[in-house]
């Protein structure tokens, strides 16, 4: 069966570790109830690993990332794009989505987060 992911990369300044798992414990919450297969939030742990002869950059360098701050990676999994569309149009009327509070403690600045719609093309 044919895959689709969404995926992030979020710099995010390490004080505010607690206050985004929060925020990531109840979007993986409502994102899994509307029909996500899958839901999960990654913090940086090997952020400058040695790219030996690849000549590939790091994470914390393709996102500027700050003194004080570490990455997050995330990704939600569904059926297909289509379901993705689906999934997420019943997650952004979710009222826990719509919460004021997310709006005025945002624990990251969204202009900094990357994010892309994949297609699964190997899964092993």
């Amino acid at each position: 069966m044919a895959k689709y992911v969404d995926g992030f990369v979020i710099p995010i300044p390490k004080k505010n570790l607690e206050d985004y798992k929060k925020m990531a414990k109840v979007g993986g919450k409502v994102w899994r109830e509307h029909g996500a297969l899958d839901y999960k939030e990654c913090i940086g742990e090997d952020l400058e690993p040695d790219m030996g002869h690849t000549g590939g950059t790091s994470f914390s360098k393709m996102s500027k990332m700050k003194d004080g701050e570490t990455i997050v990676f995330a990704y939600i999994v569904y059926k297909s794009r289509k379901h993705r569309d689906q999934v997420n149009a019943k997650v952004m009327k979710d009222p826990r989505m719509n919460d004021p509070k997310w709006h005025t403690m945002m624990p990251f600045s969204p202009k900094r987060m990357a994010y892309g719609g994949f297609e699964v093309i190997v899964d092993a």
